[in-house]
């Protein structure tokens, strides 16, 4: 190779190195600009969340460390000993056991309910209005239905006439919110009420969803409508089920307007839940810094059983996937 092709050879491969270093500046500063437009696109949506959701769950944390008074302004550091509060206070073991039993109740019956309603509405006649009949109670406000029910369990209320009508019309006086031992499944029957209609709108939704050749497949092959129903329909229903599950148990945790409405003031040990307490400690009582404990704990809960619904879901993902 003569002296000449060296050079040009050498300037070939000087060029080259130049344009991929403008390439790679031209490649890094496009990604920059994307990010910049990008980030101001979502500049708001962060800030409004940060606004309305980081910043007061974090103060909210912070609170539950002090010993902060309404309107006082006396946010001395407590340590944890609000939460020690919590771990010997009778009122607050009682509210976490009514919550067990009204998250249990949420998951159970509506879920139960709500399916066998799929079940049975989605292939008979007039089924739209069946639907909407069922669906209707959701769109209530929970206060309203509380209020309702109120009436309805009132001591000469409609439950009581319909027993003493049932019973031959002797008068019958029960105060189903003020016994201790019915007000509980009393409020149970309401919530129920209301909820059994997302429960049977979302099932249904996931049965419309459900691939068709595996049940045709089993129905040539004879198997019977429980065998259908056991190894395919709920199998492939799973994921479906599991959102009903994490809904209801969240609005297990956070149900309140229904046991303020019908339970306040009445056995308030068999009506007090986790969110009653909160809220009770903190407007009636003035106690925010005590209350922020309770929410702390509420919260730390909820993710703990969304992290094991969550768990459960990536189970549920590689089985049916």
């Amino acid at each position: 190779m003569t002296r000449s092709e060296q050079l040009k050879q050498a300037d070939a491969t000087l060029m080259a190195e130049i344009g991929q270093d403008q390439l790679r500046h031209k490649i890094r500063k496009t990604e920059r600009r994307n990010f910049l437009t990008a980030f101001a696109f979502f500049a708001p949506a962060l800030l409004l969340v940060g606004a309305l959701l980081l910043f007061p769950v974090g103060y909210n944390i912070y609170l539950s460390f002090t010993k902060w008074k309404k309107f006082k302004g006396y946010d001395q550091f407590a340590g944890f000993s609000n939460y020690t509060k919590l771990a010997s206070n009778h009122a607050f073991e009682d509210a976490l056991i009514n919550t067990s039993i009204w998250v249990g109740a949420s998951v159970i019956f509506p879920l139960a309910i709500g399916f066998f309603f799929a079940l049975v509405f989605r292939s008979v006649r007039g089924e739209e209005a069946f639907k909407s009949i069922i669906f209707f109670p959701k769109i209530l406000a929970p206060t309203a239905v509380g209020v309702i029910w109120f009436y309805f369990y009132a001591p000469d209320g409609v439950l009581n006439r319909l027993i003493s009508l049932a019973s031959g019309g002797d008068p019958v006086d029960i105060g189903w919110l003020y016994e201790a031992s019915t007000i509980t499944p009393a409020i149970i029957v309401t919530f129920v009420w209301q909820t059994v209609g997302l429960v049977m709108v979302l099932t249904l939704i996931g049965l419309a969803a459900l691939p068709r050749d595996p049940i045709e497949a089993a129905t040539i092959d004879g198997a019977s409508n429980w065998q259908i129903m056991r190894h395919i329909i709920v199998p492939l229903l799973l994921p479906t089920l599991l959102v009903v599950t994490i809904l209801s148990v969240l609005a297990g945790f956070t149900v309140f307007d229904l046991l303020w409405v019908m339970g306040s003031g009445y056995p308030g040990k068999r009506s007090l839940s986790l969110v009653v307490m909160m809220y009770f400690e903190a407007f009636q009582k003035s106690s925010w810094a005590f209350a922020s404990a309770i929410a702390v704990v509420i919260g730390m809960v909820v993710l703990a059983i969304t992290w094991v619904q969550a768990l459960l879901q990536h189970r549920i993902d590689r089985m049916t996937g």
